[in-house]
């Protein structure tokens, strides 16, 4: 039985989206992290050539698309998976939603997720009928922990696991029987002393050796591919898992269409659109960072992904305000936890001209 669903939370930012909509020289969204880049022309072509779709595409993906991926996770991440045991899936939040019930998770059951985190990881436990508990550290993991989501770089605070942090994980996991999951969507976007690296996997060698049992990474070319439209996703692991998951979705209808499954294998071959859009987002970050300091907050975290974490010490419902009055919208930390009273979220997705126009207002208020 469905369990209670909470009310979406976004609807308590509207007064702040209408307060900052005011300014004069309107309003800066940094709350949301939807792509405002253009998808790349090889991608757009690649979906256009395959569009003689006329037969059902396969729940398991095409050899092409299987292929790209298994390639992709070698060379960008070190990582070796077969092409069984790899599986496209409607972008990545589908799989979060829905991955504790293709599970067979339910009553008594709990899934373990960050402390601060994607609120969707405790909507997939409500979904199974389990029970979502936040908490980082592995020894504090309840007994009846069957399910443990990883999120690095992480959504919203840019966190970003090490490998000796990975691993700590997956041993503790085995230890007490549990499945670990890391979405890993934002790799691609390291910052500091991620720079230019794709950041550490849950399925890396000098993570988990040769053994992937019990372990799953899900990705999504959503971010570094501007791709969120389209709904490209990727899971991959333990191959025992993954065809459970393919029966499950195969009863269910659950497929990715031929078109986008071409779409995903062109984009996994290529490198250099990526390193494009992560440049973009390097020279936005760049501008931002700094006027968001000089405006007198702190950013925590940060090291990968698409978001600023950003606090003043204060509750984030009074910064959100603050920043309204700048023609700001930012995502208000609350909606990540309990863990994040103080933080709000500000995000690399908006043109080059809004960040500028973001990091100037910054700069000439200092709070205070």
């Amino acid at each position: 039985m469905l369990g209670e669903l909470p009310d979406y939370p976004w609807d308590r930012v509207a007064p702040y989206a209408m307060r900052a909509a005011q300014h004069a020289d309107g309003i800066v969204d940094l709350s949301i992290g939807s792509p405002v880049d253009p998808t790349p022309e090889l991608i757009r072509a690649a979906l256009a050539e395959a569009t003689d779709a006329h037969a059902y595409p396969t729940t398991v993906g095409t050899t092409e698309l299987r292929r790209a991926v298994v390639d992709w996770f070698s060379r960008r991440r070190g990582v070796t998976v077969r092409q069984e045991d790899v599986l496209p899936t409607i972008g990545s939040k589908e799989m979060v939603a829905w991955l504790p019930f293709m599970l067979g998770l339910g009553e008594g059951d709990i899934v373990v997720q960050p402390a601060v985190a994607y609120p969707t990881y405790a909507i997939g436990a409500t979904l199974a009928g389990a029970r979502a508990v936040a908490c980082d550290d592995p020894a504090e993991w309840p007994p009846a922990t069957k399910l443990v989501w990883l999120n690095s770089p992480a959504n919203p605070d840019g966190r970003v696991l090490g490998v000796e942090a990975l691993r700590a994980v997956v041993e503790r996991a085995r230890e007490i029987g549990a499945i670990v999951a890391s979405d890993e969507c934002y790799a691609e976007l390291g910052w500091g002393p991620w720079a230019g690296e794709a950041t550490p996997s849950v399925l890396d060698p000098r993570v988990v050796g040769t053994d992937h049992t019990g372990v799953l990474a899900l990705y999504s070319l959503s971010k570094q591919s501007n791709l969120a439209g389209y709904r490209a996703g990727v899971i991959a692991g333990d191959g025992d898992l993954i065809e459970r998951i393919v029966r499950v979705r195969k009863h269910a209808g659950l497929m990715v269409p031929a078109p986008l499954q071409h779409a995903m294998a062109v984009a996994f071959g290529d490198d250099g659109h990526v390193a494009e859009q992560r440049e973009r987002y390097r020279a936005r970050r760049e501008r931002l960072l700094p006027a968001l300091e000089a405006h007198g907050l702190r950013v925590d975290g940060s090291e990968g992904g698409l978001y600023l974490w950003a606090t003043a010490g204060v509750d984030a419902w009074q910064t959100m305000g603050e920043l309204a009055d700048l023609g700001i919208l930012a995502g208000p930390g609350p909606f990540y936890g309990d863990a994040s009273p103080q933080h709000v979220r500000l995000s690399l997705t908006a043109t080059d001209e809004r960040i500028d126009a973001a990091a100037n207002r910054l700069t000439a208020a200092p709070r205070g």
